[in-house]
């Protein structure tokens, strides 16, 4: 898989689903730097939207279940250049290690902070659910320069929803997550129509990494986190007319 692979297939698939994107903000995506994109999460569109609105491929970290199931697997990880997060156990570690390296070589790399549920469970399109702080941790953690973190909000237009699969099917390849051992599907959302929204980044400087290492651990993370959920908030806000 050449590097660019990945943004060539999502500009196919998003051209294949006949989905009409508005990009807003472009002049504010980071050049010549480490990127760690952060974004709301209902569809399963959604890294395809983004590497298509930011004309880059972006690595994005996924549920462990998608690295098991057959087909899903080759398309996930072979053809769109995702990493799936490892088992419980293993999981923060493998996400700081796997991140650290692809940010270290200028590739950027993507979160859905919401973690699971708002893909399991239908939700409206502004909507956001309160953000896991591990991309924070990262952020703060990672031995990289002049590092970026970029808010982006997806807010539907227009779409199709409909239901995929029995959520019990995907607790075959993933018994730890909770979420799957429960009646109900798995549901689909199709954007016919999607505006991307590109935040304000917030740029991790030495005094963070200080407060960080020292005595505002918490502190700085919580602020990290604050600003890229509020600012999706608002995006959404603006968005979703």
């Amino acid at each position: 898989m050449s590097r660019n692979s990945p943004l060539e297939i999502s500009r196919a698939l998003v051209a294949a689903l006949s989905t009409q994107m508005f990009r807003y903000y472009e002049d504010r995506i980071p050049q010549d730097a480490s990127v760690l994109v952060v974004s709301n999460h209902r569809s399963f569109m959604d890294a395809l939207i983004l590497m298509a609105a930011l004309s880059s491929p972006i690595r994005f970290a996924c549920h462990h279940y998608m690295g098991q199931v057959p087909v899903m697997r080759e398309i996930v990880t072979g053809q769109l250049g995702c990493f799936p997060l490892e088992e419980t156990q293993n999981r923060q570690q493998s996400f700081f290690s796997q991140s650290q390296v692809l940010l270290q070589s200028k590739q950027m790399v993507g979160v859905f902070p919401e973690g699971t549920e708002p893909m399991v469970k239908f939700t409206l399109p502004n909507m956001l659910g309160e953000f896991q702080r591990g991309f924070a941790h990262l952020a703060l953690r990672a031995d990289v320069q002049d590092l970026a973190i970029l808010p982006i909000a997806i807010a539907s237009l227009e779409e199709v929803n409909t239901s995929g699969f029995p959520l019990r099917l995907l607790s075959l390849f993933d018994p730890s997550e909770p979420l799957f051992n429960q009646a109900g599907w798995h549901p689909l959302v199709f954007y016919r129509r999607v505006a991307v929204l590109i935040g304000r980044p917030y740029w991790i400087t030495p005094q963070h990494k200080k407060k960080y290492h020292g005595k505002q651990a918490r502190t700085v993370v919580a602020e990290l986190t604050e600003h890229c959920h509020g600012e999706i908030s608002d995006l959404l806000r603006q968005g979703c007319y």
